[in-house]
């Protein structure tokens, strides 16, 4: 007998009618003979016309009164949905994210999950009753309310699946997560934008990770990360029809083959430049620990030292938050004696794909569709997965449809026969997880950061390149000569300076640097012939691995905060859902790796 967890979102239980429809779901995998637990949202708009509520009393609501107001519309929903699958003649009892014994911190409005208690769950299971469960709450230390922000639903259904699965007692070894929502999984990229646009049969956690931090908006990123974290197998699909949906599972070989599967747009970034700073040990840490005070999340990261010897650093955030980064900035700018600038009106374009590792071209072709539009690029960087851009606005939904056109997304192929999870009695077949070690001790924080491992490649060697104009087409061409010779690149930094020039920086396997200089002096005779060019034999680049990396500011202020005390200087820099990789001297790559693998606690 298997464990099934199924989420309605709130288009899912908008209606009386859709209510139904999800309590006949419910109950059909009862009478299946599965144990059900059901997580519901907040119907259609409930949550926004409780905000608007408050903001009729007053402009500054209390954030503990949020929370306890907010509350209140999953409360609705899941006393609703008990009373449909009553109708229906099935057992069923609500409970509050309180009543289930979900433990959070105590930041109201985005709090975290620290526990869940399976005790009530049980009982209410054991006796044949399904569990209709209040999605988005909890309950902090002192008995007040909290809510967990935005995807909260999401985030209580994988954690629910987590805990349940991974109980002290091992009743449920088998355990499936079922996330309905309005449409029918996860596809290459917004439907609304490309109609293109296919839907992926099967994603790796990795994949998702970056693609729901990136702009697709089916499924929020902390939910990935739980279920990442504790092997739990994840199905989104459509609560309007009977089609299977798109299974995000643990990576495998066959998705390599594939160098991207999908794209995302995040449509309004605000990009901060720090330029003409000194290049010292402890300056990344100066920077980064003063925004992380403020929770400042920071997303693309280009770091690279120009052909003055001077540090520049450049890296968006939230629109919403671009005033409160300057103001946290302006006195260590200050102090560094450097120059700060910004803009807005940026859109970000991503690509995301497992196969990126190990295929030549990707660079090129993405940056290839953006010149034959004649799109600017205005950054670039990138992760082992992922290739991100900067482009005006205006140019952000072309630039989306380019890039899936140019890596076939379309048409993208369907898992090999025997791979994905086939339907089992309606359910999945849960042998796609890998049991691995025993993941009992981390539910007692469940949220926390963990890092898995800390690597060292010293097999890379850097090309650096300044004074590129500014036009479409400069990265297509470098890197086309790049791709001829089936050079596979690794990380990418584009900049530009305080005179309107860019600045590139990319890395390559030692055993190609040769030919990658060669390739790279011959396409800048078609760009500027006189623009310098370092070359770098061999850098190390350092990487902290795991799961929650990005949504706990924390770990990046630790890592360059240790860094800085060994007086370990940082040249690049690269970020992704669940990789930090910098790069340092080759020459103390070693020393980097095992000061991190201290500081981390990675054995």
């Amino acid at each position: 007998m298997a464990l099934i967890v199924q989420k309605f979102g709130g288009s899912s239980v908008a209606t009386a009618e859709r209510i139904m429809a999800a309590a006949n779901r419910a109950v059909q995998a009862s009478r299946q003979g599965h144990q059900v637990i059901v997580v519901v949202s907040a119907r259609g708009d409930t949550t926004d016309e409780l905000i608007a509520l408050a903001q009729e009393i007053t402009d500054n609501p209390p954030s503990r009164e949020m929370d306890a107001l907010l509350a209140t519309g999953e409360q609705i929903s899941i006393a609703l949905m008990a009373m449909a699958i009553s109708t229906l003649g099935a057992k069923a009892v609500s409970m509050t994210g309180a009543q289930v014994g979900i433990v959070t911190d105590s930041v109201h409005t985005k709090a975290r999950i620290k526990s869940i208690s399976t005790e009530r769950i049980l009982r209410v299971l054991s006796k044949g009753s399904i569990a209709i469960v209040a999605g988005f709450q909890g309950v902090d230390e002192q008995e007040n309310i909290t809510t967990l922000g935005r995807g909260g639903s999401d985030t209580t259904a994988v954690a629910l699946a987590a805990v349940m699965k991974h109980d002290s007692l091992g009743l449920y070894p088998d355990v499936d997560c079922e996330i309905y929502t309005d449409v029918e999984g996860v596809y290459t990229t917004d439907p609304r934008i490309v109609p293109e646009a296919q839907k992926i049969h099967a994603i790796s956690y990795e994949e998702m990770l970056e693609l729901a931090s990136l702009g697709a908006g089916v499924m929020h990123s902390r939910s990935i990360e739980f279920a990442k974290k504790f092997r739990v197998p994840l199905q989104v699909r459509s609560s309007m029809s009977d089609v299977e949906g798109t299974w995000i599972v643990p990576e495998t070989p066959w998705m390599e083959q594939v160098p991207v599967c999908g794209a995302a747009i995040v449509r309004d970034e605000a990009r901060i430049r720090l330029s003409r700073l000194p290049d010292h040990p402890g300056l990344v840490h100066e920077i980064f620990s003063a925004l992380a005070s403020q929770n400042i999340v920071v997303d693309m990261i280009a770091a690279n030292v120009d052909a003055s010897g001077h540090a520049e650093i450049g890296f968006t955030v939230l629109k919403n938050e671009i005033n409160q980064a300057l103001r946290t900035l302006q006195p260590v700018v200050e102090h560094l004696q450097g120059v700060c600038s910004f803009s807005e009106g940026l859109s970000k374009i991503s690509a995301v794909g497992v196969g990126m590792r190990t295929h030549a071209g990707v660079a090129e072709n993405f940056f290839t569709a953006l010149a034959a539009e004649s799109i600017p690029i205005r950054m670039v960087s990138t992760s082992e997965i992922k290739i991100s851009v900067l482009v005006d606005k205006d140019n952000g939904p072309r630039a989306l449809q380019v890039v899936h056109q140019a890596f076939g997304l379309h048409a993208l192929p369907a898992p090999p026969d025997g791979f994905h999870p086939r339907p089992l009695n309606g359910h999945a077949r849960r042998a796609v997880v890998d049991p691995g070690k025993d993941l009992t001790p981390l539910l007692s924080s469940l949220e926390e950061v963990i890092i898995s491992d800390v690597e060292l490649d010293a097999s890379q060697g850097r090309i650096s390149v300044y004074d590129l104009p500014d036009v479409p087409g400069v990265c297509s061409k470098i890197f086309a000569a790049i791709a001829l010779n089936g050079i596979v690149v690794d990380m990418i930094v584009y900049n530009f300076n305080d005179r309107g020039r860019a600045e590139l920086s990319f890395s390559v396997p030692h055993a190609d640097l040769g030919r990658a200089v060669e390739q790279t002096r011959l396409a800048l005779q078609r760009i500027n012939p006189s623009a310098p060019v370092q070359i770098v034999e061999r850098m190390a680049k350092v990487t902290v691995a795991g799961v929650g990396m990005r949504t706990h500011t924390g770990v990046a202020t630790r890592m360059f905060g240790a860094l800085a005390q060994r007086g370990i200087n940082i040249d690049m820099i690269a970020t992704s859902e669940t990789r930090m990789s910098v790069v340092v001297n080759v020459e103390r790559g070693e020393e980097a790796r095992a000061l991190l693998k201290n500081i981390f606690q990675v054995h």
